[in-house]
């Protein structure tokens, strides 16, 4: 918390009136990232965007959580340890998202699967998978698209 008091040029006393711990810095770090590709997801052009199918769009959305992954990991892990992951507004919204997307492609009770298809964008386990298992960010999202094409086909449920 000195490193970044003294790299923003305020005193520590006024840093942590406004971020009580490192969690707290993360997040306010990560908003403006998190809140561009939830606009993209809204507004943004297909698939990623409306327009394109559900295993598409769930395809595209793990994509792009694995570009947020890689170019903020560290601040994600931060951020989200533990169960903190589940209080974020970015993963009410993520949440939101992947439900829509499951009753778009007719998934029988989508409820129980939000969380499980949000389980494999969990920072720690992106880390675990990069750094541990040393895959690549593309066969990660190869696989996620491979995982986003199987719990969006309803029949198979």
């Amino acid at each position: 918390m000195g490193d970044i008091a003294r790299a923003a040029g305020v005193g520590r006393a006024t840093l942590y009136r406004r971020y009580p711990d490192v969690r707290s810095i993360a997040v306010a770090l990560l908003d403006q990232h998190e809140y561009d590709l939830q606009e993209q997801l809204l507004r943004g052009e297909p698939p990623l965007g409306p327009g394109a199918p559900p295993a598409e769009r769930l395809a595209a959305f793990y994509r792009a959580l694995v570009d947020l992954l890689e170019r903020f990991g560290h601040l994600l892990r931060s951020a989200e340890s533990g169960s903190a992951r589940f209080a974020t507004g970015a993963y009410a919204f993520w949440s939101a998202h992947v439900r829509s997307l499951l009753v778009d492609a007719g998934v029988p009770e989508p409820d129980q699967l939000v969380d499980v298809a949000l389980a494999p964008l969990a920072a720690e386990l992106y880390h675990q998978q990069r750094h541990e298992r040393q895959l690549t960010p593309d066969e990660i999202a190869h696989r996620l698209a491979w995982l986003a094409a199987r719990i969006t086909a309803a029949d198979d449920v």
